[in-house]
């Protein structure tokens, strides 16, 4: 029972240090727009302290308040002489400060510690199974993307019509259901009655360009298709909903006025003049999102038996493997700091009003 409280705690943890990484990025952001009147230097110096510190402090101390990995290690009916070498061989006979200071240093060069179950350095594991996800969320990203924005268009230039209804009503079930459920009914109705997909896997991978990928085989694309719509659905209800409403607010527009007045066509004015304005936010929302689909692609991982690092930090909480987890949480931590820079510069480039803002002052 003690066992599972604690897998039960670690999850939670993890649950809350990705919720702290998004409260990290907009403080980051807030200390360095601060150096307008703090000086430049000194504002990216203290945004630098908490992009290097902070997350990190906070993630190792509190995963070495969850469990005992030696418990998952060793026979309980061990002597306890082979629990404290087990436990010594480690270093966890040593103060939490202490092995802090030797994470310190293991990490500046790189070593983020060796997983207590594969007996490989946890890092390479990371880097390992980040390609498979990395493709999962990807291709939930297009489809999301390919799915959500003609609809939320459509709903936005026709918002009292009946397909409007169902699209509207249909965003409100992807939003609503859960993401196993639907992973399992997928499997149930195209796996197990059908017999059209794979149940789980990844598939044959294929080399192209030296790129390693499921996409390039048919048997990895057939694999792809389940696991890739259900990590997409709640995205596309997402791009539904902010393609809708900005559809709307844009149409109200003088400059949407004065082209429906010259007699420009109404696909001439959704691609060169709706479109480009609405895809703005939509984008960098979108780039936050992606790492949310790398991040809480876990559940989808565990249900498809998908060999990414949700699959792997699941199978490190149940064992409470703390250097994965720990090597998981500083990635997932600095993917999303590294979203949030990438976003502010794509937002002026996307944006004229941003670059012209920057040049004024």
């Amino acid at each position: 029972m003690s066992k599972l409280m604690n897998r039960f705690l670690l999850l939670i943890f993890c649950f809350f240090t990705y919720k702290f990484s998004y409260s990290q990025c907009a403080m980051c952001r807030a200390v360095l727009e601060s150096s307008e009147n703090e000086g430049m230097a000194e504002g990216i110096n203290n945004g630098i302290m908490y992009l290097a510190f902070l997350p990190y402090l906070i993630v190792f101390f509190m995963i070495n308040f969850v469990g005992d990995p030696v418990d998952m290690l060793v026979n309980p009916e061990s002597l306890p002489e082979e629990i404290e070498r087990v436990r010594k061989d480690f270093g966890l006979d040593q103060p939490v400060h202490v092995q802090y200071w030797k994470f310190l240093q293991g990490a500046m060069n790189g070593n983020l510690g060796n997983s207590f179950i594969f007996g490989r350095p946890a890092l390479a594991l990371i880097v390992e199974r980040f390609p498979a996800t990395l493709e999962l969320a990807t291709c939930a990203l297009i489809i999301a993307i390919i799915v959500g924005l003609p609809l939320g268009i459509f709903a936005g230039l026709k918002p009292n019509s009946f397909g409007t209804r169902i699209i509207m009503s249909s965003s409100v079930l992807g939003i609503s259901i859960p993401t196993f459920w639907l992973g399992l009914m997928m499997i149930i109705v195209f796996s197990v009655i059908l017999g059209w997909l794979p149940v789980s896997g990844r598939g044959e991978i294929g080399s192209f360009l030296g790129i390693q990928s499921s996409l390039f085989t048919f048997d990895g694309l057939l694999h792809l298709i389940m696991p890739a719509t259900n990590l997409a659905l709640f995205k596309i209800a997402m791009v539904i909903r902010l393609a809708r409403a900005g559809t709307e607010e844009v149409m109200s527009f003088d400059f949407i006025k004065f082209a429906r007045a010259r007699g420009l066509p109404s696909q001439r004015i959704v691609r060169f003049h709706l479109l480009p304005n609405i895809l703005i936010p939509i984008i960098t929302v979108l780039a936050i999102e992606f790492g949310t689909l790398i991040a809480f692609a876990t559940v989808t991982e565990t249900i498809f038996a998908w060999p990414g690092l949700g699959k792997l930090v699941i199978d490190a909480i149940i064992n409470l493997d703390r250097p994965i987890v720990v090597a998981y949480l500083m990635f997932v931590v600095t993917l999303f700091l590294i979203l949030n820079l990438i976003v502010d510069i794509m937002y002026a480039f996307l944006d004229p009003r941003v670059r012209v803002k920057g040049e004024d002052q």
